[in-house]
């Protein structure tokens, strides 16, 4: 599965819709079911900077913090919308790209909600070395979607239920599956279940701030 890009990221205060506009694909958020904040996260690119996967976030804006009381409180959710694609020449035409697969959305959600997590009692110093193993973990999970660590849950995609894979831990939950549409999605949260969201295609960027 393809993991590599580069990811376009800014603060809250200066992200604009213009990476998410130079997309090929149609990015996928929560339905109209879900009536809360919606804004705009990162893009990631190729060296080329054709855009491959970007996220879309739901509920409270998560916060990187030790207070384990202050973690427990956010209630959110975010949608991964990766371009499906074959295995490819690089644009140089030097090297070969993998192909992107619901595995690839499985590793971006997995590695996503690890980046918004820290154990209560975990020293700073050590908070690196953790991330790299949980990290490798979530790898090899998203490489095995068969294995014992994920079950199945259907949920409305533009209204037809699909297939995803789900996953648990201490930390939030991961999901990831495909559309009719050329995407694969991933999503992760934490305080607000994964089993009654439903997903539809963004048609108005402007709902995300």
């Amino acid at each position: 599965m393809e993991t590599t890009s580069r990811v376009e990221g800014v603060p809250a205060a200066r992200r604009t819709a213009e990476g998410y506009l130079r997309a090929p694909f149609s990015w996928y958020g929560l339905d109209e079911a879900f009536a809360g904040p919606r804004w705009l996260m990162q893009v990631g690119t190729a060296a080329d900077g054709t855009v491959q996967h970007g996220s879309m976030g739901h509920g409270d804006e998560p916060s990187i913090k030790s207070d384990a009381s202050a973690t427990e409180k956010e209630s959110f959710a975010v949608v991964v919308t990766v371009a499906a694609s074959p295995v490819r020449r690089t644009g140089d035409g030097t090297g070969v790209l993998d192909a992107t697969t619901v595995s690839s959305a499985a590793w971006l959600a997995g590695s996503g909600l690890l980046a918004y997590t820290w154990p209560a009692q975990l020293d700073h110093s050590l908070r690196d070395d953790w991330l790299d193993q949980q990290t490798e973990a979530a790898f090899e999970l998203a490489d095995d979607l068969e294995g014992p660590e994920w079950s199945t849950l259907s949920l409305p995609v533009d209204g037809v239920p699909m297939p995803f894979h789900y996953r648990e831990s201490e930390f939030g939950w991961v999901l990831a599956g495909s559309t009719t549409g050329g995407v694969h999605l991933g999503a992760y949260g934490r305080g607000l279940s994964a089993y009654g969201l439903g997903f539809s295609a963004v048609v108005d960027l402007s709902i995300y701030t």
